[in-house]
């Protein structure tokens, strides 16, 4: 008997040292979190601008000169989505010890002057009305979204200020969605999935019929007939998105949940089921392509926590997804502090989209 209970008790031990501890937002990794953007929001350097050169005048421009507001932490988007996570810790880790920091940081980039800035940039110069296309007006909008829902005086203050902005993002994406023949289905920032969800969520949100009945045809054209779709081929060596996981939370929102299932089971076979819940081979952390990976695992794991809230229960790959997204939370969130700024200026606004879905 007490063979038995000494088994019992070593078996009982290995099980809770082995058990995946699953990361969640408290008000302290909130904060450790935060520090990522606040470092990065003001830094100009390095810098990716992206920016087609259109006279020698614009081609000697600083980062800063070309967009006033959201020219830190690398490039456009990062700053953009950057901005987003700090307003929605502020919105809802009322613990938040750098609140204080936050605020004012946001009083600082999020002011008229520099809306208007940045929104005159898009018809200022050729062809800059494709200038992040569609993942850094995915990611603005998000932030337009996020500040709206919130009532706020801050909050208020700010969603007035950023409206030429928004507005033109709009203008520019509702003009753009019909002329859009085919979608792009890579595992980086053009993927046309993974924008379709943010515009979808801003129109409803919104009460936009026109754009959201836009999005919803849109996205039944691109994705309503695919079948056994190759997922055993991902992911590419820079991805942060998976392009199938990406259609499956699109296609999530648009069809109804009976139809979405039956969709679904014809969406995937069992070998790229299988591939896309391996955790992603990070070679080297520190390689600005290659951390894209990391990022990965939060973009699948917010995707399949999307997915699986949808699915009946008993079906095959409700509890699976469930699982594997909370392995890909265990794994991918000390990496977030594991780099160097190839991480550092984007991999913490992933972190806590995940983490709050």
């Amino acid at each position: 008997m007490k063979k038995i209970f000494a088994v019992s008790v070593l078996v009982l031990s290995f099980l809770i040292s082995n058990a995946q501890v699953v990361p969640t937002l408290t008000a302290d990794v909130a904060e450790k979190l935060s520090k990522m953007p606040l470092g990065c929001i003001g830094q100009e350097f390095p810098n990716k601008t992206s920016h087609v050169v259109n006279t020698a005048v614009d081609g000697r421009l600083l980062p800063s000169e070309l967009h006033p507001a959201f020219f830190g932490c690398l490039d456009w988007h990062s700053s953009v989505h950057g901005h987003w996570m700090l307003l929605r810790l502020l919105k809802t880790v009322p613990d938040l010890k750098n609140k204080a920091e936050i605020i004012a940081q946001l009083n600082k980039t999020l002011m008229p002057e520099n809306m208007r800035a940045e929104a005159e940039y898009f018809t200022k110069y050729q062809v800059a009305n494709t200038y992040e296309r569609t993942y850094g007006w995915a990611w603005l909008l998000k932030l337009d979204q996020e500040l709206y829902t919130w009532d706020n005086p801050d909050a208020k203050k700010w969603y007035a200020a950023m409206q030429p902005l928004t507005q033109q993002i709009l203008k520019l994406w509702k003009a753009y969605l019909p002329k859009q023949t085919y979608p792009n289905r890579t595992g980086v920032h053009p993927n046309t999935a993974f924008g379709l969800v943010f515009a979808l969520d801003w129109a409803r949100t919104f009460k936009d019929v026109a754009f959201e009945n836009q999005i919803d045809d849109k996205a039944k054209e691109f994705y309503l007939s695919n079948t056994q779709t190759p997922a055993y081929l991902e992911p590419d060596g820079s991805d942060f998105f998976s392009p199938s996981l990406e259609i499956a939370d699109l296609m999530r929102r648009v069809l109804p949940n009976k139809t979405f299932v039956n969709w679904l089971n014809k969406f995937y076979e069992k070998r790229s089921i299988d591939r896309i819940s391996d955790l992603p081979i990070i070679s080297d952390i520190n390689d600005y392509q290659g951390v894209h990976l990391v990022g990965l695992s939060f973009t699948r794991a917010w995707c399949m926590k999307g997915i699986a809230n949808e699915l009946p229960a008993g079906h095959k790959w409700k509890k699976h997804f469930e699982i594997t997204a909370d392995k890909f939370l265990s794994n991918a969130l000390p990496l977030v502090f594991a780099g160097n700024y190839g991480g550092d200026h984007w991999l913490a606004s992933f972190a806590v989209y995940a983490l709050e879905k």
